[in-house]
């Protein structure tokens, strides 16, 4: 946390956390760390490591500061295609970009 505070003081404009612990588990977001990073800093917040299904972003996109969340295995395996995970996520009134 105190390195974040100094990539702060140091002018940092957004933060990417990856968690070592769920990356690639596919079990979820870090949602305790990320939840803990979004109570330090204003700055927006991209969270990376642990997605497994469209769940996953639902759920972290209810915490603060949460401006992205990044995935690439359930991407590249077609376990979830990012149309129906935009869907969803309109659908529970999060907004996605439409490109």
């Amino acid at each position: 946390m105190a390195w974040i505070r100094q990539a702060e003081q140091l002018g940092a404009g957004e933060l990417v956390i990856n968690s070592m612990d769920t990356d690639g588990v596919k079990q979820g977001f870090d949602l305790d760390l990320l939840k803990a990073v979004s109570e330090i800093t204003k700055l927006p917040i991209v969270a990376s490591g642990g997605a497994g299904k469209s769940a996953d972003f639902i759920e972290l996109f209810q915490l603060p500061n949460i401006e992205a969340g990044l995935a690439a295995s359930i991407f590249h395996y077609g376990e979830v295609k990012i149309p129906d995970l935009k869907k969803q996520l309109q659908a529970v009134d999060i907004p996605v970009r439409i490109v």
